[in-house]
């Protein structure tokens, strides 16, 4: 039983559930506009680039711009993350919002290539670059905006309920592309109803933005200027010469939090589709269910880690990462139509996803914090978001249990990577 001053400290009070909001509330939006783009990219194919070129060439290129933001997300992150450490994390954490509206609001608007020719696709690769840059501080400056405003002994639960709304955002995407095609005709979406969804994402991070000039700098970031203890020299260096360790397993855990989203929710739909000829309308319901458990899921094992020990979690979310893949893709195809239930059980199978931001916030001291985050968790995103699709595209002629051992694998290095990852209070 807690004390009572112990219970106190252990509560959320209202400020710092506003915080959570607002946090959370823009986290979502950058989320739904980065991965709009994915579901939207071949009518973008179609109006950005030239109709003459075959319609496989005209998406591969809306791919490789969809792939530009994953590259531009170390650069953008490092960046931000070591003004987040020298000058304070809440100028940085309004700024990526604005960084994110501004190009998302423009890609509903920008006119296609009829009308602008080639400058049209340079225009939406320079916008996708900067979306890219907007969602590398996004996440690691969300997470240590929020963990360092939580009261003591609640800085798990924070973390989740942040990071639940990164998940939401693809939530919302999903939802926000099924209720388009349900409410417009086919040839309308295809002409300009394509647009609303990047308009609506625009308008929301701008009024995300003007709501994040209300919140405070956190308290460990005032402690450590008050002291003079930000960091002397550059960030980046103090990583690489005193906290390489804390990288390698944040790198390490962060891979593993990319093969469960991407193997197990974002490439789901067409792995299904080729692998057991499932319908595109079932794949999708299934998408939805997986990214609402995982949601659910990674609060809850966040929350967690302010009563159990990390390493213990560590062990128990690798092993059910690894049976709700196995269960995804070899045992689902056994009963056919239930895809959504085996789809539902393997996002709530995702809870060490939550468990990876709660690790590299415990692997770096309040100096280099943000900046540790960004560089490990931005760097490994941008090699293994963009592999893992490739490599599970490799391995599946082989076997269609290929996903399944992939994320297994990966499970089993991150939680490796987790037990060994330094912790600090």
């Amino acid at each position: 039983m807690l004390s009572r001053p112990e219970a106190a400290s252990a509560s959320l009070s209202l400020s710092q559930l506003r915080i959570l909001a607002l946090a959370s509330l823009g986290g979502a939006l950058e989320f739904y506009d980065f991965v709009i783009f994915a579901f939207l990219a071949k009518l973008i194919a179609a109006h950005f680039f030239p109709a003459s070129q075959a319609e496989w060439l005209r998406q591969a290129e809306a791919f490789g711009l969809f792939g530009a933001g994953y590259l531009a997300r170390p650069l953008g992150g490092l960046v931000m993350a070591h003004f987040g450490d020298v000058s304070g994390r809440k100028k940085v954490f309004t700024l990526s919002v604005l960084l994110m509206a501004v190009p998302t609001l423009l890609m509903g608007l920008l006119p296609g290539y009829e009308t602008l020719g080639v400058a049209a696709p340079l225009i939406l690769l320079a916008l996708r670059v900067m979306q890219g840059a907007a969602i590398g501080g996004e996440a690691p400056g969300g997470w240590v905006f929020v963990s360092e405003h939580a009261s003591a002994g609640r800085t798990g639960l924070a973390t989740g309920l942040l990071t639940g709304g990164l998940t939401g955002g693809i939530l919302l995407g999903s939802i926000i592309i099924l209720s388009l095609h349900a409410i417009l005709a086919p040839d309308v979406v295809s002409s300009w109803g394509w647009r609303i969804p990047f308009v609506i994402g625009g308008v929301f991070g701008f009024g995300a933005m003007f709501l994040r000039r209300w919140l405070e700098e956190t308290p460990v970031f005032r402690e450590m200027h008050d002291r003079a203890e930000t960091a002397g020299t550059l960030p980046a260096k103090i990583l690489l010469r005193d906290h390489r360790r804390g990288i390698l397993c944040s790198m390490m855990t962060t891979w593993t939090l990319t093969a469960a989203i991407v193997v197990l929710v974002l490439v789901m739909p067409p792995l299904m589709q080729t692998l057991h000829h499932v319908s595109p309308s079932e794949t999708m319901i299934a998408s939805l269910a997986a990214t609402l458990c995982l949601t659910i899921s990674v609060v809850v094992m966040s929350s967690l880690t302010d009563i159990f020990p990390l390493r213990f979690l560590g062990v128990i979310s690798g092993l059910a990462l690894a049976v709700g893949a196995f269960g995804l893709y070899g045992v689902s195809p056994n009963f056919p139509h239930m895809l959504s239930l085996w789809a539902a059980f393997s996002g709530l199978c995702c809870g060490f996803v939550g468990l990876v931001p709660i690790g590299m916030l415990r692997a770096f001291p309040a100096m280099v914090r943000f900046s540790g985050l960004s560089l490990s968790y931005n760097i490994s995103y941008a090699v293994f978001g963009g592999l893992t699709p490739a490599i599970i595209s490799a391995l599946t002629p082989h076997t269609p249990l290929a996903p399944a051992i992939y994320v297994a694998f990966t499970a089993l290095i991150g939680t490796i990577a987790l037990w060994c990852s330094p912790e600090r209070a």
